[in-house]
């Protein structure tokens, strides 16, 4: 099997905490945009083990304040992730994106993560298309 992620973490890459792994995402959608994925090879992360899974919201609450501590200026955060092909997973090894929001960084940050789909993301759209 080739995995870029397995790859990056037997390479030393990424940085090992417990069972999971920090990465950064190659392609950050902001500024310390970062990628916290098991160390075992699993699809998603409904394949997590219950150790794993708690490490995970570890690493994201440590993240978090470091993250925070390094820049005033976020006062957000994001926290993605993609099951399958469908959902957009390109990378086949289950992983949960932290993405630091600062203000500005987008027009109209409300209904974050709905944006997956597009004309979605803002619930006001959504809600005024049902009452049609």
């Amino acid at each position: 099997m080739n995995c870029p992620f397995c790859d990056l973490i037997a390479g030393g890459v990424a940085t090992c905490h417990g069972s999971v792994a920090v990465i950064p995402d190659a392609f950050p959608v902001t500024e310390g945009h970062t990628m916290i994925t098991p160390v075992r090879h699993v699809a998603d992360i409904f394949e997590l083990t219950g150790r794993e899974v708690a490490d995970v919201h570890r690493l994201l609450r440590d993240l978090r304040e470091q993250l925070r501590r390094g820049d005033s200026a976020i006062e957000g955060f994001n926290i993605g992730v993609n099951c399958g092909t469908s959902a957009g997973q390109t990378v086949p090894h289950a992983h949960v994106h932290l993405i630091p929001r600062r203000p500005g960084d987008t027009p109209h940050p409300e209904g974050g993560v709905r944006g997956v789909i597009p004309g979605r993301m803002r619930w006001e759209a959504v809600a005024d298309a049902a009452a049609e």
